[in-house]
């Protein structure tokens, strides 16, 4: 049997084909690839264009919850601040609702200024910087042209990315070996850095061009150097994430590898050029000349046509794609035959990588310290709780649900948060955690403080990251969530987590802005007080003033604003409240709770059981409503604080409908996940059948919200006007639902239910003597 390809879900976007340095192991200009020379320098607007409607149409069609574009070059900080700009805000445009755009920008760093930061801050893109080590290590190969070093200008960069204002910016550094280079000095200077992550990149290189193998280096130089820049991280406690070895952890562990360089799952990355023509990963341009090349671009293909290309498919084959010699070796599942381009040689990539015996040793290496060379993932227990009624699913399908109902989704997204953290755990390599423990004791003795910390929405926005590979969500989280849970349970259990960026925080508690150079902290207390003894023997705690407690409103909502891992949704989050802008959503809160308990009484106890947070989000520079539902954050909603408190009470109800179906369709299935077919509804772009799905939920209770408004004055015949518009629109998807042909029969009976809320609407009379 033949099955289609993967969708596509990273995009390497380049923005401008030039660049300031001249690196001489640079694989765009240095290598056999000369496309380069023939492409514009800075990607035009109409290709922008082509690019955001073609990733959104993919992303529609497929039902992508997520993408990731990184913007690249070259260097790309020359294509200036507007071209920035207009691909974001192309691209947020073009996706669907329910697709979150994770955006990046790879820089040298040389032309990094706070202006630039304060864009990308604006923009919510994150910066990752190339720098080789200490001035000798990235003196040997990224310099200017003239030969200046580029080490000073890099730091800087770094330096900005470091402030307090930026940090949350900062994605990490990239790092290329050079066997020649110290490796200790290397790692010390990257590590005084403080990044969250770091990538080590074994230098590009082939059969045909091997990689340097300095004289008496022994058989496996890049492996030892790793391996001795492996130690001093672990002896210092992994203060950062790394993707090789992370990734070697993982597939050990049974799990997928975080890069296209380690592992045997599929490889679902496109690079568009600044011309718009499509290319396959950029490690490529080491092989031959042509070699990333599909002959394709957005005008005139489609992303699917792309990852039909026979270079894609090669990459996405697995372990039969590879060779016989790699097929029979015992750590393929780790190693994956290598980075692709690795491979070749003689017109053919049917070879074990250039690197190989360098490989073997690093898996091995690690492996052995690990203490285990295939560890299991703790397996699932109750991934989705007990069933729901036949009584709770028909309250469900007519747009509703009332408090138990809400209840039983979120026990049932709780057991699937403890899933996916048991799964985290398996998958760190490290045999014993001091925190894991903790949090296994107390889930014995005080199973409430841990259920309280668990249920917090984006703990498992953290665990989907962290299973998905983003070296970004760092492990610290873990005694984070321990600590937190000690508190709640008052036994004055002592913990130390991570301190980032001079704050440290406590999940649905609250974090501690310590300032200074303190990495770490141990927490010791319980309810009544707690106190945080750093590093550098600093200490505060509960009562000081630099606590920043997270605060609650009307029915014990949150005011989520200091937890860094609430950047889930597809807007910016806002930072840290002000009293006076607190005072504000507070009291515009408990008027949207008192106009939809007064208007919306059959909706309003479901939301009140199942909303838990709502995540202030940056207002856009026009003024346009904004709010978001985040897939992997259940019980949360991001909005920007509107104009009334009217339309805040329907940003809430029309998001959660979003909250609710999302974790009805992590336990059912309601429709054939694999139709690729579009759907117009609600004048939007054409999309698939589960966007569509959920754009019919979502307007149930948009319709029923208008249906409730006055009716007189001016204000009364805009309601009238908008529940017309709504009504009618929701009429229209629902038909289209039902008729789609894609639905199973659970999702039939949701269809009927939508069709049972909209009927008694359209025997309204709106406007008398109109006819409407």
């Amino acid at each position: 049997m033949t099955f289609p390809p993967p969708p596509i879900t990273q995009f390497v976007l380049k923005v401008h084909s030039r660049c300031d340095l001249a690196c001489d192991h640079c694989y765009v200009y240095e290598h056999a690839d000369t496309g380069w020379r023939s492409r514009p320098r800075a990607v035009g607007d109409a290709v922008l264009a082509r690019v955001a409607e073609r990733i959104g149409e993919h992303a529609a069609v497929h039902g992508l919850t997520g993408v990731r574009v990184v913007l690249h070059g070259g260097e790309p900080l020359l294509a200036g601040p507007e071209v920035f700009r207009r691909a974001v805000e192309r691209l947020r445009a073009a996706l669907p609702e329910v697709c979150e755009l994770d955006l990046r920008v790879h820089t040298n760093g040389v032309r990094l200024s706070a202006a630039y930061c304060e864009l990308f801050d604006e923009l919510g893109i994150r910066v990752g910087v190339s720098l080789d080590g200490d001035r000798a290590a990235n003196d040997r190969h990224r310099r200017f042209a003239n030969g200046r070093s580029s080490h000073p200008q890099v730091l800087r960069a770094v330096g900005l990315l470091r402030e307090p204002r930026f940090r949350h910016l900062y994605a990490g550094l990239l790092c290329t070996v050079d066997v020649a280079n110290d490796p200790v000095a290397v790692y010390r200077a990257l590590a005084e850095l403080e990044p969250p992550a770091v990538d080590f990149l074994l230098p590009h290189a082939t059969w045909e061009q091997p990689p340097e193998r300095p004289p008496g280096a022994g058989p496996t130089p890049y492996a030892d150097w790793l391996l001795t820049v492996h130690a001093h991280w672990e002896a210092d406690g992994r203060p950062f994430a790394v993707r090789t070895f992370d990734s070697v952890h993982r597939t050990l562990s049974g799990l997928p590898g975080l890069s296209e360089a380690l592992g045997l799952e599929p490889v679902d990355l496109v690079v568009l050029e600044t011309d718009g023509t499509y290319e396959q990963a950029d490690s490529l341009k080491t092989a031959y000349d042509g070699a990333p090349a599909t002959g394709m671009d957005v005008f005139r293909h489609s992303l699917d046509e792309v990852a039909r290309h026979p270079g894609m498919a090669a990459r996405q084959s697995g372990l039969e794609g590879l060779s016989a010699a790699c097929r029979a070796c015992p750590v393929v599942r780790s190693c994956g035959g290598g980075l692709y381009a690795h491979r070749y040689r003689d017109g053919s990539f049917d070879h074990p990588s250039v690197y190989c015996a360098d490989l073997r040793a690093l898996i091995d290496g690690l492996a052995a310290r690990a203490g285990s060379v295939r560890r299991p993932v703790a397996p699932p227990v109750d991934l989705v709780g007990p069933e729901l009624t036949d009584g709770q699913l028909d309250e469900l399908a007519v747009g509703l649900g009332g408090r138990e109902t809400v209840r039983a989704l979120a026990r049932s997204q709780l057991a699937l948060t403890r899933t996916m953290l048991a799964a985290v755990h398996g998958s760190s390599g490290v045999a014993r955690s001091a925190a894991w423990d903790l949090l296994a004791e107390l889930d014995e003795a005080e199973p409430a403080a841990v259920d309280a910390v668990f249920a917090h929405p984006y703990v498992r926005a953290w665990a989907a990251r962290r299973l998905g590979g983003d070296p970004g969500a760092g492990l610290g989280t873990l005694a984070e969530l321990a600590a937190a849970a000690a508190v709640r349970a008052g036994r004055g259990d002592s913990v130390v987590v991570p301190v980032r960026e001079g704050v440290l925080h406590l999940p649905t508690l609250g974090r501690l802005v310590l300032g200074g150079g303190a990495r770490e902290a141990r927490i010791t207390g319980g309810r009544t007080g707690w106190t945080a003894r750093t590093d550098d023997d600093a200490v505060a705690g509960s009562s000081d003033p630099c606590w920043q407690p997270l605060r609650r409103t009307v029915r014990g909502i949150a005011l989520e604003d200091v937890d860094p891992q609430r950047a889930a949704h597809r807007w910016p989050v806002a930072d840290r409240l002000t009293d006076a802008e607190y005072a504000g959503w507070a009291r515009d809160l408990g008027e949207a709770a008192d106009l939809l308990d007064r208007d919306l009484p059959e909706y309003a106890p479901g939301l009140w059981a199942g909303l838990t947070t709502v995540t202030p989000l940056r207002p856009t520079p026009d003024g346009h409503d904004v709010s978001s539902a985040a897939r992997q954050a259940f019980g949360a909603v991001g909005i920007a604080r509107p104009r009334t408190s009217s339309t805040l009470a329907l940003l809430l109800v029309h998001e959660f409908q979003h909250v609710k179906l999302g974790a009805v369709l992590d336990r059912e299935e309601l429709y054939d996940r694999s139709d690729t077919r579009l759907f117009e509804a609600f004048g939007l772009s054409p999309r698939p059948i589960g966007s569509l799905f959920q754009a019919v939920y979502a307007h149930l209770a948009v319709t029923a919200f208008w249906g409730t408004r006055p009716t007189e004055g001016t204000e009364g015949e805009a309601a009238r006007a908008r529940f017309a518009h709504w009504r009618r629109l929701t009429d229209e998807a629902v038909d289209l639902l039902a008729g789609s042909g894609a639905l199973t029969p659970l999702g039939k009976r949701f269809a009927d239910g939508a069709r049972e809320s909209v009927d008694p609407w359209l025997r309204a009379t709106v406007f008398p003597g109109r006819g409407v």
